[in-house]
């Protein structure tokens, strides 16, 4: 997934090293995005990377559980774990609102929106077993998404107060400004847009009218799905604006490898090994189903490589319409010890098998045979007298 691109250390993104203190993290992270903000670089794609990179650095690198887990396992650490969909500047603005929402990032950059922004997606991966994909279950999940303030309900002010009207530009949340016939509006760079400033910061949130928090939830998986398909569990993303709704919380489902099946899009196949005498008297046989052992019958005469089908013993398809198969590859086996009777018979039985050649063999040393006396003749050469 989208999760699965290599991404660069986070330490290195950065520039701190790993025994860090959060503030040195935090600190660095302000400068980084201070620098490669896309409205200091206009139409830079590379410092637009940077800016993301950034953010997806910090988010980690900030959060006490993701970092552990990160420094213990590198990326693989992070799946399972909600982890940011950043798509545009303004999901970064609205994830880390209490680093950009006033101060020296407040002053400098505004927030562009009209009206309350949604809130931006959560991504994360979820592992099941194959039988899960095939009949379809019910997981329970933690997903670390912010609530807004208990104690402010996230205007970000103090209890008993509320945000002042933005002096800069008068509560419209817009600069106009005149350039010759035309007149430009601009977001309040003081105000973000909001048209209000916090000037008593809620003690709870900091004034970010926000708090992390943990959240269980719960996923439902459909039979038949597969690995690398993405669920979406609507308004249980990251918060947005007051008045908006959440982000989505976007799941990539991962199967994990089977010890006996490998799927072929609603088939499954394994093989089974046999031998020589099940192969050549024919047997019935046990062999793994999704359901627990099932018996099947092979055939007399049966070669090595050979595919046994069972009907509707795969997964199912993922519209509801019907299910695959089994496909079953027996494998001949060839007996490497013999009991000095096992060994008996078997000369006695190769003498017997000499002297009836089967068709196949038989066809097969003659195309051999004349294929090296082609090899061998001596082709004729003339001369002129």
């Amino acid at each position: 997934m989208p999760m699965a691109t290599t991404k660069r250390d986070f330490y290195e993104v950065l520039g701190v090293a790993r025994d860090s203190e959060p503030d040195d993290v935090k600190r660095a992270y302000r400068q980084m995005a201070l620098k490669f903000h896309p409205d200091r670089n206009p139409g830079d794609k590379d410092s637009e990377k940077k800016f993301k990179e950034a953010a997806e650095a910090y988010e980690v690198l900030s959060d006490p559980e993701k970092r552990q887990r990160y420094d213990r396992y590198g990326q693989a650490g992070l799946e399972g774990a909600a982890v940011h969909d950043f798509r545009s500047t303004d999901d970064i603005m609205s994830a880390f609102s209490d680093i950009f929402g006033g101060g020296l990032f407040g002053d400098l950059f505004g927030e562009r929106r009209r009206g309350p922004r949604p809130g931006p997606d959560l991504l994360m991966k979820l592992e099941i077993e194959l039988v899960e994909a095939a009949r379809g279950t019910s997981r329970s999940i933690e997903v670390s998404r912010q609530e807004f303030c208990s104690d402010c309900r996230g205007s970000g002010s103090r209890k008993g107060t509320s945000p002042t009207t933005c002096n800069y530009c008068g509560g419209r949340g817009q600069i106009v400004q005149a350039r010759g016939f035309f007149q430009v509006a601009t977001t309040c760079p003081a105000c973000g847009g909001d048209g209000v400033r916090v000037t008593d910061p809620c003690p709870n949130c900091r004034g970010a009218g926000r708090t992390p928090s943990v959240s269980k939830l719960q996923v439902d998986v459909p039979p038949g799905v597969e690995s690398g398909m993405w669920l979406q569990l609507r308004n249980q993303g990251e918060l947005g604006d007051i008045g908006a709704p959440r982000g989505n919380l976007r799941i990539q489902v991962v199967v994990k490898r089977h010890p006996f099946f490998e799927r072929r899009r609603n088939d499954l196949f394994c093989q089974v090994p046999i031998s020589f005498a099940q192969a050549t008297l024919g047997a019935e046989i046990q062999v793994p189903t999704l359901d627990g052992p099932g018996g099947v019958m092979v055939p007399r005469g049966t070669q090595s490589g050979e595919m046994i089908r069972i009907k509707g013993r795969g997964m199912p398809d993922i519209s509801g319409r019907g299910r695959g198969d089994e496909l079953v590859e027996v494998v001949v086996e060839t007996p490497r010890h013999l009991t000095p009777r096992q060994e008996e018979l078997l000369r006695e039985f190769a003498e017997i098998e000499h002297e009836q050649v089967s068709p196949r063999r038989k066809s097969f040393f003659e195309k051999l045979r004349d294929y090296f006396t082609e090899e061998t003749e001596t082709p004729e050469i003339s001369q002129d007298t």
